[in-house]
């Protein structure tokens, strides 16, 4: 929506945006700014509904702005720092349907009459802004009009929540990166331009780099990569990158965190070919490894943690010719085990079976967070509202819901009981990749 958006400490504005609660009204200041502003809190439309905006424009000529937009904050015994997000949303809108270029967030009387912590509150309007803001124009042509879009610059009298607001427009920036990455279409986003990508990054960035493919994928038995991936001209790659904090990482934070992400650039289902419109959107299959991306972004360029992190990307395509590995097959993995394929289109933990096993044996990791398009049986289970977790150490369970009400993405966690790993037992191999019984197919998958 924007061209660009930063904040600014000094400057003048056209625009204030100004919060109150429902049942309440703005601060008398800003009532006593113009009685335009007075008049628009007195209308019908003024109900003081998160995110709900009126209008005033200032007929003094004195006035500083031409706009003052006066923002619902919701009930003040709901707010939490997160209700910002929504309400920048809301303002941003407004701002790119008006084509202003300038903006003074005004909210401290209304966060001081919560007693809202103003560094949340403002981290949080950013990343609502920042991830309003993104677009993603590389595949439009010239059929597609310019919409001429703006720059916006922010600023605040709150010298507090105006820094955490450029931290939360940072954050956003990463969470756009790995947007961008999700958006791109399959036979541009291959594994080996989510290899250059990752290059790219650790350039720009001072992370470390190494991409496994050929013989290296072979050398390490990183089996179920190389056949999910040897049907595809586009040949498959183990990505890893790694952060080591300034100085080194000493004592409790010796060993690394790892991330792990499913980077199926395009899912075909194999020779389980998926029917109708099913491969539709598959371009998404990657967006584990894209989260990756993302997170390693912002841990280079703003969070800087005490412990080194490690990611790993499994790039692959799965794809169909007569390379195309088959049900009936038996792989057997770097750790011995051995998987009977029963289903070519459960694709994604023969992947990561490689890079968590690997993880173990080589990085000696503290944890490991592993994100996935697993299976789409989890929107069946949770919506959209959710996302499906499985973890049963419960202090790293704690810290992922504590991440999790941080940001406002919301998890939910799912059961992993021994009968759900007995579904996985084959009778000819020591596990299978898919139980042909769909009975909690999402689980299945964590079991494996």
């Amino acid at each position: 929506m924007f061209t660009s958006i930063r904040v600014a400490p000094k400057g003048a504005s056209s625009t204030l945006a100004v919060g109150y609660f429902q049942g309440q009204s703005p601060d008398k200041a800003t009532l006593a700014l113009d009685p335009a502003i007075a008049a628009a809190a007195k209308r019908t439309e003024a109900t003081g509904d998160l995110g709900s905006i009126v209008e005033a424009f200032p007929t003094n000529a004195k006035s500083p702005y031409t706009r003052v937009l006066l923002v619902g904050l919701g009930k003040a015994d709901a707010f939490k720092p997160g209700s910002m997000r929504s309400v920048s949303a809301a303002i941003g809108r407004k701002l790119a349907a008006v084509k202003a270029d300038s903006l003074t967030a005004d909210f401290s009387a209304a966060l001081n009459s919560a007693k809202a912590d103003p560094a949340a509150s403002g981290q949080a309007f950013g990343e609502g802004l920042g991830i309003l803001g993104w677009v993603c124009d590389e595949f439009k042509g010239s059929s597609t009009p310019d919409p001429k879009r703006t720059k916006l610059v922010v600023r605040s009298g709150d010298s507090t929540f105006l820094d955490a607001l450029d931290r939360g427009l940072k954050l956003a920036e990463s969470t756009n990166f790995c947007r961008t990455l999700s958006q791109t279409p399959p036979n541009v986003a291959t594994p080996a331009y989510m290899a250059q990508v990752a290059r790219r990054l650790a350039r720009e960035t001072g992370l470390k780099v190494t991409v496994m493919e050929g013989d290296t994928l072979e050398r390490e038995k990183l089996t179920g990569h190389i056949n999910v991936g040897k049907a595809s001209e586009n040949k498959p790659c183990m990505i890893r990158l790694e952060y080591t904090p300034k100085g080194g990482a000493k004592g409790r934070f010796a060993k690394p965190a790892v991330l792990i992400g499913k980077t199926m650039t395009y899912d075909t289902g194999g020779l389980s070919l998926k029917i109708n419109n099913g491969m539709v959107g598959m371009k998404r299959d990657k967006d584990g490894g894209c989260a990756v991306l993302g997170a390693m972004h912002a841990i280079a360029t703003l969070i800087k943690p005490r412990r080194p992190v490690v990611a790993f990307l499994a790039a692959a395509e799965n794809s169909i010719s007569d390379e195309a590995y088959r049900p009936d097959d038996v792989l057997t993995y770097r750790n011995g085990v051995t998987v009977e394929i029963t289903n070519t289109d459960a694709e994604g933990r023969l992947v990561l079976a490689d890079a968590l096993a690997y993880a173990c044996d080589k990085e000696s990791p503290a944890y490991i967070v592993d994100l996935a398009t697993l299976t789409g049986g989890v929107v069946v289970a949770l919506g959209s509202t959710y996302c499906g977790m499985f973890c049963e150490d419960d202090k790293l369970r704690a810290r992922v819901e504590a991440a999790a009400e941080a940001s406002g993405e919301r998890v939910w966690r799912l059961p992993m009981h021994q009968e759900y790993r007995d579904m996985m037992k084959s009778p000819i191999a020591d596990i299978l990749n898919s139980n042909p019984n769909r009975k909690a197919h999402p689980i299945q998958g964590a079991a494996f």
